[in-house]
């Protein structure tokens, strides 16, 4: 049976995603560091207000508040025994949300690194990267997610343990990749062996892409590395709003919702069909993209000099993809879309 991202897929030249989660829920009183995931069961209110509000600015898929919901990333809360119903509760506010809305609209399981480090580097082995996966994915079909969203990963070996955990659940999904280093994950992966990679998995993605990094303009030249390649597979763009800096204590991001909506356009004209944004991204910036996506024709794929031109200078003077990055290592972080 075609799942229903496919579907949706095929009646739409584009679909908006959503924003970030962080920005949203520090706004309505998270506290840096507290576990947003628990949020899920003990103020299922705000997690409702935050899916919402993406759907209300015009989201056609929303992620849910799981993207540390692995028993790796819950333990540093002392929550590694509560993985299945945390996520699951996710899924059943967004299935709600989403079931209320009107119109077709995908509840997508967020599901982001384990933020540990994979061997031979580290203590993580393969087999059970997978199933920490195949646990959390099992708890958000449960809730009704529509398809499984990995996303903010660096490390191709926890790509596709997040990959084979999401198909052991029974779980469709897509999988986007933070390029952040001279256009390279933290693993020095490029955006040319991601879009080659997920070609050859035994499950491939319904979409794959890139999301976060640096600053939409980095985010786009990846989107371009992609559409070389070629491949028919539809591909994702989420990129921040603009670059966070830091002012009276707090981080913000400097991207308007004008420069968002100009990006959302580039992007489409780039050949992504999924876009939304991340890091700082509110629900105004979704609306402006929106209305710009419904709007403005489409163009020609957009060259470097108009990406500068319009979304600010890139961070660095290569895309990966001329083996002028950084060499590949292996490492870790923790990070969410804020």
């Amino acid at each position: 049976m075609t799942d229903a991202l496919t579907k949706l897929l095929e009646t739409r030249d584009w679909l908006l995603a959503d924003g970030a989660t962080g920005t949203t829920l520090f706004n309505m009183g998270l506290s840096s560091g507290d576990a947003p995931e628990l949020w899920n069961v003990d103020k299922p209110e705000n997690i409702a207000k935050l899916y919402q509000g993406a759907v209300d600015a015009g989201s056609d898929i929303f992620l849910t508040n799981s993207f540390g919901g692995t028993a790796s990333r819950l333990k540093l809360h002392g929550a590694e025994d509560r993985v299945f119903e945390l996520n699951k509760a996710a899924a059943e506010i967004g299935r709600q949300v989403a079931d209320a809305a009107g119109r077709p609209v995908i509840v997508a399981g967020s599901m982001g690194p384990t933020g540990e480090i994979m061997e031979p580097m580290g203590p993580l082995s393969y087999d059970a990267a997978v199933e920490m996966f195949f646990e959390q994915a099992k708890g958000l079909k449960a809730g009704g997610a529509d398809v499984a969203w990995i996303e903010t990963i660096s490390s191709p070996d926890e790509y596709k343990a997040a990959a084979e955990g999401a198909a052991k659940a029974g779980l469709p999904w897509v999988g986007t990749m933070s390029f952040d280093t001279a256009g390279r994950t933290m693993m020095g992966v490029t955006s040319a062996e991601l879009a080659n990679m997920v070609e050859k998995l035994d499950t491939p993605p319904v979409a794959y892409g890139a999301n976060c990094g640096t600053g939409s303009s980095d985010l786009m030249r990846t989107v371009l590395g992609f559409a070389a390649q070629g491949h028919e597979r539809p591909f994702i763009a989420k990129g921040n709003a603009g670059i966070p800096r830091y002012v009276d204590g707090h981080i913000h991001y400097d991207g308007t919702p004008e420069l968002m909506a100009d990006y959302a356009c580039m992007a489409r004209d780039a050949g992504a069909k999924i876009i939304g944004g991340c890091c700082g991204t509110t629900p105004e910036h979704l609306k402006a993209m929106r209305e710009a996506l419904e709007t403005r024709p489409r163009g020609p794929r957009p060259t470097l000099e108009q990406i500068v031109e319009k979304l600010g200078a890139f961070s660095s003077a290569s895309d990966g993809t001329d083996d002028k990055g950084p060499a590949k290592r292996e490492r870790s972080g923790r990070r969410r879309r804020t």
